[in-house]
């Protein structure tokens, strides 16, 4: 049973260490930028423009009663004693 155990665990470590060291290979080599890095900026950007502009002129343009505060609008009605 031991022998085992210990082969089970050399076999996980090594595999592991494999693929920390691919990772590290990966992550010294030069990659062309792609779609993401050349239009990843821009494209989150106009869409953060795009979704503020829709919802500013949503809100102010197309008279929605927003009933924010009551003040000016309600008058009280008188009363009287009985």
């Amino acid at each position: 049973v031991l022998p085992h155990l210990a082969i089970n665990f050399l076999s996980k470590f090594l595999c592991i260490r494999s693929i920390l060291q691919t990772m590290a290979r990966q992550s010294h080599q030069k990659r062309a930028p792609d779609f993401h890095d050349k239009y990843g900026n821009a494209i989150l950007a106009s869409g953060a423009i795009f979704c503020i502009s829709t919802w500013t002129y949503t809100a102010t343009q197309i008279g929605i009663e927003w009933n924010l505060s009551p003040v000016g609008r309600v008058t009280p009605k008188e009363w009287r004693d009985q």
